[in-house]
């Protein structure tokens, strides 16, 4: 038996898109496969009992692709901070050696509650001691994906601006859990924050609904929605969330989207103040208007995140 089909895997958030993407992936390379889902209150077991999980499994390595479910800050910071934090310190304890983490390319441009909880435990993680890969992907094919059904019903496409603002390297479920098992055994990986992406070239949001207008046949319709409206949602629900704790977690998910529909997905260069597509990583095979046609055709269907704006 190989080095790689003998290591014990502790794999988090297995119950997400990506999670089964990524167990299937280490089922098909012969990994031993340890799940830890959250109970019903989306917490994990206890420190002491993750430590002995570890111990008892003979656990050598954590991949984790859990995150939280909505962003919004309280939510952020109990899952994408305090239970990864909790785990890392239980791998500690039980002498796991290594930790995979897929984080998100946005934190690299904090703005957002569940940006600075990432970020606040990738650099735990970074301190730690362990071997650890940090992945922070693009945009997922399912957050590209909301408007098919628009486009099938004859309605117009929905941009902001012009549509042309922002960019990113769309990357498949498949193509990123490949990527993140990867990092298990590839030694260039290690000890490394890894921005990656699809295949590219970048997209813009005008370019994907074209492709989607010519897939369906249909006459390209589309109407703009100004950032400048979701800045009056946002000032609202904050002034709102002044008296109502509920009114202030749709507030930061009302900041979210706008996020999410004004600034590329790609590697931001601080020094030049833009986002640079040509260092942006490119990984695997799949392509996001393949994928489109494939939804068309129905062999796929689309499953859509909590961060999708449409």
């Amino acid at each position: 038996m190989s080095a790689e089909a003998s290591r014990k895997v502790l794999l988090l958030g297995a119950t997400g898109t990506i999670g089964r993407a990524v167990r299937a992936e280490l089922q098909a390379r012969g990994q031993a496969v340890v799940c830890l889902g959250r109970g019903p209150d989306g917490a994990l077991p206890k420190a002491p009992e993750l430590e002995r999980l570890m111990v008892a499994g003979r656990i050598e390595a954590v991949l984790s692709c859990m995150a939280s479910r909505t962003g919004a800050p309280r939510d952020a910071w109990a899952v994408d901070h305090d239970a990864h934090l909790a785990v890392l310190r239980a791998a500690q304890a039980a002498g796991v050696g290594q930790f995979v983490l897929l984080s998100a390319i946005c934190v690299q441009k904090p703005m957002l509650a569940f940006q600075q909880a990432k970020l606040a435990f990738e650099a735990a993680l970074i301190a730690s001691g362990l071997r650890y890969s940090i992945v922070r992907p693009t945009a997922y094919f399912k957050s590209l994906s909301g408007q098919i059904a628009r486009v099938q019903a004859g309605k117009p496409y929905l941009v902001f601006g012009d549509g042309r603002a922002t960019s990113c390297k769309p990357i498949s479920d498949g193509d990123l859990a490949a990527y993140l098992v990867d990092c298990l055994e590839r030694a260039e990986r290690w000890n490394r924050v890894l921005p990656i992406g699809g295949p590219g070239p970048a997209l813009t949001p005008r370019e994907m609904g074209e492709e989607l207008f010519r897939l369906t046949g249909r006459r390209p319709r589309f109407r703009s929605v100004s950032p400048r409206l979701l800045d009056l949602v946002v000032a609202g629900l904050a002034l709102g969330g002044r008296v109502s704790p509920r009114l202030a977690d749709k507030a930061e998910l009302a900041r979210i989207g706008r996020y999410y529909a004004t600034e590329s997905m790609l590697v931001w260069d601080a020094r030049a103040g833009r986002y640079d597509a040509a260092a942006t990583p490119e990984t695997g095979r799949d392509r996001l208007f393949d994928h489109y046609a494939a939804v068309l055709r129905g062999e796929v269907s689309v499953e859509r995140g909590d961060h999708a704006v449409f």
